[in-house]
């Protein structure tokens, strides 16, 4: 259901505007005109038994008037789950892009009072020294009690896949849990004991199979169920332009896509909170109150560059980029380039040497892929280093070739991919239409209706355009 249908009046939020007052009281002024204008010309009496119900009728009037501009006000709104998003204030005037985060003015005093957990990483950073979040928010008094770790942790020193411990920052003394380790990635209800409020503030990327929207996913269902406010301070899509690839099948569901998205789903993750709330696919379609800072200035069209790595492997505005395109390579027998310091950036497998000049070695790198596919063997196939992403943000489609190219250049064709590729995917269709030698835009016929359905859907949760 639209989160629409669900709202209420918030008569606190309204702006009443003086022209709708002034109107108001001119037919308050014509209803009175109506009795004594004709008593004057005709010379009858006024009768005050009724002349306090002529006036109680107008008043009436007045108020349905009020009435019905609360209600468009309202409805004109952005439809975000409960609390809506607070609009940026003086940030819009520069033009600069400017992150929920630094934008402290439109948060902090809401903050206060208030005991507080916070979702971040090292992504989570305030101002231009890059300060974490957390310790920009302790120094300013406000009372943060917990911090909850994704994927890499909080800190964003663990590689790909590595299981995280819960664990004390040696910082700040904060306890931190992880929300990756253990199969632990939902909240329970000891773990927000005492907080009065979350706040989430991760840098996404724009890819289903990015796990940081997983979390995202398990921790509105948790903060729904425990009856805990949700703080979204907003960050850019970089990849917001593309809105494309096969939508999940939610057979497929796993902790790298949960719910019926493209690839590229083209969505902020307040977007996509929101979309969580308004499609009710959290369990037992609970509902998040959310409360949202959003990015000021910011359109998906436009480019954004991080100013920090959000994983270890994403290390290149290049491989940002790249990444909703290159992932898929995960679940086939190839290297993508963890253990390089290019992953995302080069493509290849031994047994592609005399098909491809171009040559590469993983190997092990603590921190970023202790253990990469094909370690210590050198890698035939492409460089994607100097490829224009232009092309992507333009067409605003992810890239199959290169894909079908790999697959028909690699010889032992029964082995190239692996069971993870449907969960990369979304479905077993891609990886039977590439094996069926379709063309692309055969491919592309596949996606739909789902994917244009999609669009539909995105349509009612955005926050910018």
């Amino acid at each position: 259901m639209p989160m629409m249908a669900m709202r209420t009046i918030n008569f606190e939020n309204v702006r009443f505007d003086l022209n709708v007052i002034r109107l108001a009281t001119k037919l308050v002024k014509f209803n009175a005109a109506l009795f004594f204008v004709p008593s004057q010309i005709c010379g009858f009496t006024v009768n005050l038994y009724i002349l306090p119900r002529i006036i109680m009728k107008a008043f009436r009037y007045f108020f349905k008037i009020l009435l019905i501009f609360c209600v468009l006000t309202e409805t004109t709104a952005a439809h975000a789950s409960h609390a809506g998003p607070v609009k940026p204030n003086a940030a819009e005037k520069n033009g600069k892009i400017i992150t929920g985060a630094d934008q402290t003015d439109l948060y902090i005093g809401y903050l206060k009072g208030k005991n507080i957990g916070m979702v971040i990483n090292q992504t989570s950073v305030i101002g231009k020294n890059l300060t974490l979040s957390v310790d920009s928010l302790l120094k300013l008094g406000i009372a943060v009690k917990k911090v909850f770790g994704p994927e890499h942790g909080f800190r964003g020193n663990a590689s790909n896949g590595a299981e995280v411990s819960n664990a004390i920052d040696a910082k700040t003394g904060l306890p931190v849990v992880s929300l990756y380790g253990n199969k632990h990635y939902k909240p329970t209800p000891s773990d927000l004991q005492g907080l009065d409020l979350i706040i989430f503030d991760i840098q996404d990327v724009g890819a289903r199979f990015y796990t940081y929207l997983s979390t995202l996913h398990y921790v509105m269902e948790a903060c729904a169920e425990n009856n805990i406010e949700l703080m979204i301070l907003d960050r850019p899509n970089p990849n917001g332009f593309c809105v494309d690839g096969p939508v999940l099948d939610t057979v497929n569901r796993s902790f790298i896509g949960l719910n019926p998205i493209p690839i590229a789903h083209g969505l902020t993750i307040a977007e996509y909170a929101q979309m969580l709330n308004g499609e009710g696919w959290l369990k037992n379609h609970v509902q998040c109150k959310l409360k949202i800072i959003k990015v000021a200035n910011y359109a998906h069209s436009d480019t954004y560059v991080l100013p920090v790595n959000p994983s270890p492997n994403l290390n290149t505005e290049q491989s940002i980029l790249l990444y909703p395109s290159v992932c898929l390579f995960e679940g086939t027998a190839l290297s993508l380039g963890r253990g390089t310091m290019f992953p995302f950036l080069q493509v290849g497998h031994p047994s592609l040497i005399g098909k491809y000049s171009y040559s590469f070695k993983p190997v092990s790198i603590a921190g970023m892929s202790e253990d990469p596919p094909q370690k210590d063997k050198v890698c035939y196939g492409i460089d994607l280093r100097d490829y224009n992403t232009n092309i992507i943000h333009k067409n605003g489609r992810i890239n199959l070739t290169w894909l079908m190219q790999l697959y028909q250049a690699f010889p032992d064709k029964a082995h190239f991919f692996n069971a993870y590729f449907t969960k990369l995917a979304g479905s077993t269709e891609l990886r039977k239409q590439i094996e069926a030698g379709k063309k692309e835009e055969e491919i592309r016929a596949g996606w739909e209706p789902a994917l244009s359905n999609y669009k539909v859907i995105r349509e009612k949760y955005l926050l910018y355009r």
